[in-house]
């Protein structure tokens, strides 16, 4: 019962919104790795609400991922449900060369680039200090091509989630979001069980063909 109250009392000092990000969040997942459709609009919900607490917290990147992740939700909600209602889900597939040395050639050009731009806005704009702007850059950029591995039901977009996800926690933790950090480990969870999964369901596919 102790540990229930603390619980609670924890709980109340949290922001409502960041709980309903994190609920939402968690839910957008969850969904994701069960193959489900809906895991669409949850997400829509929770990077919307990010976008406002990120740049509160001075994580401008994270802030700029998540606008980009509202618009990519849009495009996979749209990816997914515009196959017939009688027809084969989208198949699970695995990463292509090309595509590992696409995200590898991305994210050594752009993370610094937005990590310096990062700090360079801020200064000039008077916004508060640009917070771990280099390793906020690195995490941003493999978070928005795992998001679009996701949404073509590339199997190994989860590895990269699992990665990037022990990264935030730490982050997150250090920023005192203490709800979100939690999130974050609840996410590497789930991206593990998404692996798991789809690898079952690829092998499935490849049984019936």
């Amino acid at each position: 019962m102790h540990l229930l109250s603390e619980i609670v009392n924890w709980l109340k000092h949290q922001s409502i919104l960041e709980l309903t990000g994190v609920c939402c969040g968690l839910l957008c997942v969850y969904l994701a790795a069960r193959n489900n459709i809906w895991n669409w609009p949850f997400a829509i919900v929770s990077t919307g609400i990010y976008i406002y607490i990120f740049a509160q917290n001075g994580l401008y990147a994270d802030m700029l991922q998540n606008a980009y992740l509202f618009c990519i939700n849009i495009y996979g909600w749209y990816y997914w449900s515009k196959q017939p209602d009688n027809s084969a889900k989208v198949p699970v597939v695995h990463i292509t060369i090309n595509q590992v040395e696409t995200a590898i050639l991305i994210t050594a050009a752009i993370t610094p680039l937005l990590g310096f731009t990062l700090v360079y806005l801020s200064n000039i704009l008077n916004y508060s200090p640009a917070a771990y702007p280099f390793l906020d850059s690195f995490c941003t950029v493999l978070s928005l091509t795992a998001q679009v591995y996701m949404a073509r039901k590339v199997l190994e977009n989860w590895l990269i989630w699992i990665f990037v996800d022990i990264i935030y926690v730490l982050i997150y933790a250090s920023k005192q979001l203490e709800p979100t950090a939690i999130m974050f480990a609840i996410y590497a969870l789930l991206a593990a069980k998404g692996y798991y999964d789809w690898r079952k369901e690829l092998r499935l596919q490849k049984q019936q063909h």
